[in-house]
């Protein structure tokens, strides 16, 4: 291949248009980490938000979009923030969405980018077997959107780069999240009201949540080792 044709691929402009929202992601994620409150921080968050008014949940979207993006910063705990915020429903839905984007983006950026950014960008890859086909890994997607087996931004890069198709892997992603999102926002809910039914529901979600993803991996449920290699 010629010189100018390797070019002419590199920068294309899809290639163009996923590196225009990687440094666009960065330098949101730059602005909120030199913000005069933290806003990655419980408390610092919620007066961020309440400060904004109905500006607020755009913002948490957005945050919660970069947080599937950019590995360091946290979804889980911002959703339990924000059902102390704006209630389980109302905070499920803003995370639902916030998530769901960030998934969409971090699919196309897997296209574009390659293995080796996408590494460059999480610290890790996985590597996903097709032996299985592409049903069996968008139920596999599916169960880890609802079990936090493996972090959601290596499973959203690593989706496309595994060949699933989109429209497989965003029914599975949005149907896979609407679970665990809600029991989470439900969480942060039940803690702020205080309700002795909810804080013990929120307490057996979150032990669930720790173990059951580590038995699968300890034992190997559902075949994982032999359809998810991580690097």
């Amino acid at each position: 291949m010629k010189r100018q044709e390797r070019i002419k691929i590199l920068f294309n402009r899809q290639n163009a248009f996923a590196l225009a929202i990687l440094l666009l992601c960065l330098a949101v994620c730059y602005w909120l980490l030199n913000l005069q409150v933290n806003i990655l921080t419980p408390e610092g968050f919620r007066q961020t938000v309440k400060n904004l008014g109905l500006l607020g949940p755009f913002v948490y979207i957005a945050i919660l979009a970069l947080s599937v993006v950019i590995s360091p910063i946290p979804s889980a705990p911002l959703a339990v923030i924000a059902g102390t915020i704006w209630g389980t429903f109302m905070a499920g839905v803003y995370s639902i969405i916030g998530g769901f984007i960030g998934g969409l983006i971090a699919y196309f950026l897997g296209r574009t980018l390659g293995r080796s950014a996408i590494k460059a960008l999480t610290g890790k890859i996985i590597y996903f077997s097709k032996n299985k086909g592409e049903t069996y890994l968008s139920w596999l997607i599916f169960i880890t959107r609802m079990l936090p087996i493996f972090s959601f931004d290596l499973i959203s890069y690593a989706a496309e780069i595994a060949g699933i198709s989109l429209p497989k892997y965003t029914l599975a992603t949005f149907l896979g999240m609407i679970p665990s999102t809600f029991l989470l926002t439900y969480m942060g809910g039940a803690l702020s009201v205080g309700t002795p039914l909810g804080i013990a529901i929120s307490v057996i979600f979150l032990i669930v949540i720790i173990v059951l993803p580590w038995l699968i991996r300890r034992y190997n449920w559902l075949g994982m080792r032999d359809i998810v290699r991580v690097e």
